[in-house]
């Protein structure tokens, strides 16, 4: 017995901690924090740009005209990187989306210029073509099965010549617009306050990133999207009717898209045709990858699109503040997709 009590006694010396397989690294709590709060890196280089131009620039950065107009001018790629979000957190993509805001603007025109349709049934036949383009992008992908790639390639091909064939490739001018439907332009109106000047627009593009913010925060269709996004089949298990899903979000894009047209013509006064060469899809994914959301879906927040829209703004408005040749901002914007994906990489691994 006594031999079983010493050894008892030696039992009671050992170390009893447990075997602990968590690692609580300072960079993996970073890692863990980053991805449970997407928006947080777009938002620290946002600050962090502010800061640099700030510097360099002075007061005269930091004046409130200058980042008001800074908020001006990426009103419509924010209302256009909104949408475009929707459909990267279900793992897709819409190469459309600028040419959908084009065609739709220009049947707003023609409808309340050349056919002489009251303003607000023009408006609203704007609203229905980018929703009925939107809807065909989602019937394509979710009815009949095709990469969100290639479908959206195809509609962007589609769409841009069915608006200069309808369009004639003719420009409503200005002066038409004030003159037969001053509501074209309502978002083009400013409110001042002090030095500050901010359009209507601005105050819509805010609108409608808070409204989808809540939306895919705090209602079953806004965690059906991720739930999508992060894996379809897993979804569908578990009763989400992912068509359904896929086809309203890609409707739903169409539709702010329109808005976005809206808006557009309210900052530009006329409405050209000419505008689907502008890249209003590659800005509109480079505010969204920049913003932190996942190419690979399920993962983001919307906010980030909005910091990422603005960090191209602040980027851009800085150089153009030092005089510096404008390349640099497009060097600027590559190297911050890069990272932007690099970190999401990085990021995913936790959940992996």
């Amino acid at each position: 017995m006594s031999s079983i009590q010493e050894f008892e006694k030696t039992l009671d010396q050992s170390d009893k901690s447990v075997a602990a397989f968590e690692d609580r690294s300072f960079l993996r709590r970073i890692q863990h924090f980053l991805h449970s709060t997407p928006a947080a890196i777009p938002a620290i280089v946002l600050i962090f740009s502010i800061i640099v131009f700030g510097v360099l620039k002075g007061e005269r950065f930091f004046t409130a005209s200058t980042l008001t107009l800074i908020l001006q001018q990426i009103a419509v790629v924010g209302i256009l990187g909104a949408a475009q979000t929707l459909v990267i957190l279900t793992a897709g993509i819409d190469l459309s989306i600028g040419v959908i805001m084009v065609l739709s603007a220009v049947v707003m025109g023609n409808c309340a210029v050349t056919y002489g349709m009251p303003a607000p049934l023009a408006v609203a036949a704007g609203f229905v073509t980018g929703t009925l383009c939107g809807l065909l992008n989602g019937f394509l992908v979710s009815r009949m099965k095709l990469p969100p790639f290639i479908v959206t390639l195809g509609t962007w091909n589609i769409i841009m010549a069915v608006n200069y064939i309808y369009s004639a490739n003719a420009t409503i001018r200005r002066a038409d617009i004030e003159t037969a439907a001053p509501l074209l332009g309502f978002f083009g109106i400013s409110l001042k306050l002090g030095s500050a000047v901010i359009t209507l627009g601005v105050v819509m593009m805010v609108v409608t990133v808070i409204a989808l913010w809540y939306a895919l925060n705090h209602t079953a269709w806004g965690r059906h999207v991720y739930a999508v996004g992060d894996d379809p089949e897993a979804a569908e298990l578990s009763g989400i009717r992912v068509n359904k899903v896929l086809l309203g979000v890609y409707g739903l894009a169409g539709a702010i898209a329109a808005l976005a047209a809206w808006v557009s013509i309210g900052r530009n006064g006329s409405i050209s045709p000419s505008w689907a060469v502008t890249d209003y899809n590659l800005q509109a994914i480079t505010a969204a990858v920049i913003g932190g959301i996942s190419l690979f879906g399920g993962r983001g927040s919307i906010l980030g699109t909005l910091f990422g829209a603005l960090i191209v703004g602040v980027v851009s408005m800085g150089l153009n503040m030092l005089g510096a040749d404008p390349q640099w901002k497009v060097l600027l914007t590559g190297v911050l997709i890069i990272s932007a994906v690099g970190v999401d990489q990085w990021i995913r691994k936790v959940a992996g």
